[in-house]
Formats: C-alpha cells, structure tokens, sequence
C-alpha cells in the first residue's frame, strides 16, 4: 500500500460541472470543486460563508433593481414594479414616482445614466428621462428632442417602400397629404413628417392614404414626392430599445421597427439628431447590414462603442467619431439574449454579456496581437451553473459578478483577470430572487418569499436572510419588528450564541434567555464538496483510496460540520492551546483543524470529504491537506 498527500491550495476555478469528472488533466481539476454552495470565492483562493441579506423593506412586487448614482456620496437604489419606481436613499424610501411600465414590460427596460439624469427605453413605451435636483426632488418626463423655430430635430425614416409617393392639397397652413398607397394609421395623429425637406405634423387621421396636417415650415410645392419620412419613434413604429453615452453623444441602439439602427446625437448636444451637411459634430445614422439578423440587444461605451446583437458582436470605430470617420466592424459571432434586456458589464477591462443561447457568460475583450475583439466563455467549465440568466450586475469591492437565475437561484463569478481567476459558486435562499443591482458599495436584491417580494441587501456581518438585527442596553426576551416574516420558523443569534429556532407569531419572537443583541432571519446552508481524486495522479486508476487525515486550514472559523465518509459530524473548534469556555459564544478560530477518518473508498466518483452547514456562524477556508492510503 502506498500512502500519498494531496494539498488543495485554492478553489479558483470553482464548481465545475460533473461533466469534468474524468478531466484530471486540467489545471482546474486541481483547483475547482464538486460543490461550492452558498459561498464566495475570495480573489485569493480561499472561501467564505457568503454574507446573508438584511431586510430593507417590502417592495410593491416583481419587478427590476437599478442603481442610480449621481456621485460617490449620493447613490440611490431603484425599485421599478408594475407601474411604479421606488427610490431608496441610504436603506429608508425616499419616494414613489409613478411609472409607465406595466410587469410584463420591466424585463425589456433598458437604461443608461450621465450625471443626475437617467435615460430609460422600452420598445413599447415613450422613452422616459428621470432626474434629480440637488433638494432631493425626483421627476420622470419624456425625452425632448432638441427644438428651433418649431423644428423637431429627431431621427425620421422612410418605412414605407421607396417609390410611395405624397401629395400635398397646398403648400402652407392646414392642408392634407396623399399617399400613393396605404401607409397611415390612427397612430400617426400627433406625430411629424418631414416632406421634400420641410417638416409638418400630422393633426388628424383621414384614412390609410389621407391625412390632415399643419405645415411647420411651407412646402416647395404641391407635387408628388418621393422625399418624405416619419418621424423614427412613434405609437406606431416603436421606440428606442437601448441607449448609451459614447463620445459625448447620445446614442440609441435600435428599436422596434428598426431593431438594427443605430443613431448618434449631435456632439456635446445629446437630443439633436439633425444630420445637417455631414459636419464633423452632426448626428450620425446607420444600420448594420450583414448576413444575419443583427437586432441591437446592448450598446457599451469602452475603449471602442461596443454593439451587441441577436447574431454578433460589433465595433463602431472612430476617433473622434464623426459621420466620415464612423466605421463598424463585426467582431464575434456569439449574440445575445433577446427576451430581456440585461446591460453588457465592465469587468477588469472586459466586457461581459449574456449569450443569446442563456447558458454562456461571455467575455468580450480586446486584444493589441491581433488588433480586433475576442469572445471567451467564462462559464465553460461550470454550465450547469448558467441557466436562464435573467439579471446580473458587477460588485466591485468584492470582485463578484452577481447573476441571477430564472428559476430564483444566483451565480456568483469571482473574477481576477490579472491572476487568471473565474470561478463559479451556487447560491440559494428561502424564497427566489428576482433582480441584483450594485449601488456604489452595496449589492441589493429583489427576494420573492411566499409571495411577498423584499428588497435585501448583503451585509458581511450577518449569516441569515431576510434578517434584522437588534440590541438594547437591558437583557430582553421578546424581540418584535419581524412581520415580513410572519409564520416563518427563523434562525436566531443571540449574544453571539446560536439559540433553537423559532416561528414568529404576531411579527415577534420570545427568547428562552433574555439577550442585548440578537440576529433574526432565514438560515442557509453551505456546502462545500472536493473533487474525487484525480485519474491520473497516485491515487486513481480505479485503486481503491481511504483518506487518513484531513487537515482543513481556517480562519475566524465559528463553526465546522464535516463528512468524511460516516455522516455529517460537528467538529470541536477552539484557538489552539486554549481550553473551551462553558456559556461562552464559538471563538474564532484560525488555524490548522485536524481530522482522522476511517474506511475505505470504492467509488472513485465520489469525494472524499463534505462540509454541509446551516449554522448562521462565521466560516472561512484557505486549504485541505489530505493524506491518503491507496491499494495497490
């Protein structure tokens, strides 16, 4: 027999797939895990009990989180539901603004901030401008574009086909147009036309080759034209789908009826779209021709204007860009996901967007070699992990890509490009999640729990969900204040010491000790679970392998249940050379913890040891040691 030790260093390649069980040649056989469960990943390689979510406040319903940031002492978390936005200023409910967007529609909402202006577009829905004044006052009105002497500067375009022509009864004033065939609709009264270079606006819908309109600039003459186009956006053609700040211009990456077009404003005038004689600082129009379908689904101010679509990726080069130096080249054929808008993120560099086919996390990258963008899937190795994203945002403080999933899980991606660092990690709670965004330092969530939804937010100081947290100078029994979680059997932290559950009845709990400070709310449970031993190393090639001893090296560790091959069992933690102190909370422990095991392991797909734990203390792992007899 021979006996053999194996270090496990680092996690950072995360869970990977099971697919992967006969791969111990890859380097991330020796640095990922079968089961990395409700923890996250640190840049360093060690892992962590992830933080737990305190309750905020109920939110109206399903619906989408964005940040709102005007400047790194004032951000704002925004809470858009079915017909209404919450904005939250520092955890407490500034205001409610009443909304356009119905529940069906949020998933589609698309967005883009400069300053104290944020800029929303729906496909359906007038695009909608929301700003905040330095009194803290909110306002969400329409886009405005850029008007002189009554003249819209907006983007027009001809829908109809080329040769349908327009008559004009007259030349100045009231007067109706006449269609060579049917191109009007009742959706037309209200909007504008510009005919043989003179704008009007339509007043009043005769028929679908008839209107009645009012001339804002007289007409050369009163014959037939070609030369006519409609306004871009309309009730009847739709309205911007995305939109970006890029150069100085306000760009809108397609729309409803014109799902490949992209528009640039004006530069340093951002809702004017006049393209005047092509001068250097005019708007800038074009579509992306190719041969596939090229649906504009993100826009991306990075080095380059980044456009991603259904069917690839783009970049629109130019610098500066201006109607004669503008170019756009296809870069990666991957596409992107049409059935919500979720916005392209900028990580150490890279850009990251979810592929149309929801199981792939692309990184769209620029590379000096070969002067052109590069796409690589960060979820290769960990599919099972993506499945139907339906919202992702960056954390910056933490280096974790938040992703959340259609069924109510979330994905965590530790990302450190420098190191070569991307691992994954699978989170759950009591509930399902709904939407994340990151507002300055702060990682917020949208939680369904039994019907009711809450925006959460991730605090490192807390090991339960949903949680509220108390203290009070004289012990106290009771503990109020837990309506959201009413009928809800809860984990509770009280003096530092983890007591038995409770349910909340009438919104409170009562102690069987008193206590100055407690954690209340919903435990989760972390796992975490190796690989089997490598094929390929000493202790594979179908040979039967019992592990020996496991030394698992911790930090600030609290608490520590193991399974090495006879059940889940807690271990005794304490600092080393101290004894335990009786009616004392869990010390923190940092150090190497010792574990003998017996019995030998005859399945050769199976780990050799499981960490499983819902008790709402702190863990952290930097290493596994295991020390191994193989039969020869």
């Amino acid at each position: 027999m021979t006996r053999i030790r194996e270090i496990k260093t680092n996690f950072t390649a995360g869970e990977i797939s099971r697919e992967l069980l006969g791969r111990g040649d890859l380097r991330a056989y020796d640095n990922g895990a079968l089961a990395l469960r409700n923890v996250f990943i640190q840049p360093t390689g060690g892992i962590t009990r992830r933080a737990g979510l305190a309750y905020i406040d109920t939110a109206a319903g399903d619906g989408k989180l964005i940040a709102f940031e005007f400047n790194t002492q004032q951000t704002s978390l925004l809470v858009i539901t079915d017909g209404q936005i919450d904005v939250y200023t520092n955890g407490a409910k500034e205001t409610t603004i009443t909304a356009p967007w119905t529940a069906s529609q949020i998933a589609q909402l698309a967005w883009t901030q400069s300053a104290d202006t944020l800029l929303l577009t729906h496909p359906e829905v007038p695009p909608k401008k929301l700003t905040r004044s330095g009194a803290g006052t909110w306002m969400l009105e329409d886009w405005s574009f850029f008007t002189d002497g009554g003249i819209l500067y907006q983007p027009y375009f001809k829908f109809a086909d080329s040769e349908v022509t327009l008559t004009p009864s007259g030349t100045t004033g009231s007067i109706t147009l006449t269609a060579s065939a049917s191109v009007f609709d009742a959706g037309h009264e209200g909007t504008r036309l510009r005919v043989a270079g003179s704008e009007v606006e339509i007043t009043d819908y005769d028929s679908p080759t008839v209107v009645t309109v009012t001339t804002i600039e007289d007409l050369p003459n009163t014959d037939p034209t070609i030369d006519w186009f409609e306004q871009a956006f309309s009730p009847v053609r739709g309205y911007p789908a995305t939109v970006a700040f890029h150069q100085d211009r306000l760009v809108i990456g397609g729309s409803r009826d014109l799902p490949n077009r992209l528009w640039f404003s004006k530069s340093g005038d951002l809702f004017n779209f006049d393209l005047g004689e092509g001068l250097d600082d005019e708007s800038i129009e074009f579509a992306i021709l190719s041969d596939q379908v090229n649906a504009i689904r993100g826009i991306f101010s990075g080095r380059h204007l980044q456009v991603f679509t259904s069917g690839a990726e783009w970049q629109v080069t130019g610098d500066p860009l201006t109607p004669a130096s503008v170019q756009i080249r296809r870069q990666t054929r991957i596409g992107s996901l049409i059935e919500r808008y979720i916005p392209p993120t900028n990580v150490d560099g890279a850009t990251l967007f979810i592929a149309r086919n929801k199981q792939e996390v692309q990184e769209f990258l620029y590379t000096d070699l070969e002067q052109a963008y590069k796409s690589s899937d960060l979820a290769l190795l960990s599919k099972h992990v993506i499945t139907d994203p339906v919202d992702m945002d960056y954390d910056s403080r933490r280096r974790l890509l938040f992703l959340v999933r259609a069924d109510g899980q979330f994905a965590a991606l530790t990302v450190f490009r420098a190191e070569s660092v991307a691992a994954w990690t699978l989170h759950n709670t009591d509930g399902a999640v709904k939407s994340v965004a990151v507002v300055g330092d702060e990682v917020y969530m949208l939680v369904q729990r039994a019907g009711d939804y809450f925006v959460e937010q991730f605090d490192d100081a807390l090991n339960l969900d949903s949680a509220l947290t108390g203290e009070v100078g004289t012990p106290a029994t009771v503990w109020s204040g837990l309506d959201h979680l009413e009928g809800k059997s809860v984990a509770i932290v009280a003096d530092g010491e983890v007591v038995d559950n409770q349910t909340v009845t009438g919104g409170q709990i009562t102690l069987a000790e008193a206590a100055t400070a407690v954690e209340i709310g919903l435990p989760y449970t972390h796992i975490v679970q190796p690989l089997p031993p490598s094929e390929l190393g000493n202790a594979g090639g179908g040979r039967r392998v019992r592990l020996i001893e496991g030394i698992f090296r911790v930090q600030d560790t609290q608490s520590l249940r193991l399974d090495i091959g006879r059940g889940l069992s807690d271990i005794a933690l304490r600092q080393l050379g101290e004894d335990p102190i009786l009616d004392a909370p869990p010390p923190k422990v940092s150090g190497d913890i010792k574990v003998r095991s017996l019995g030998w392991q005859t399945d050769a797909t199976k780990a050799l040891w499981r960490i499983e734990q819902d008790v709402p203390l702190g863990f952290t792992l930097l290493s596994v040691t295991t020390q191994l007899k193989v039969n020869d």
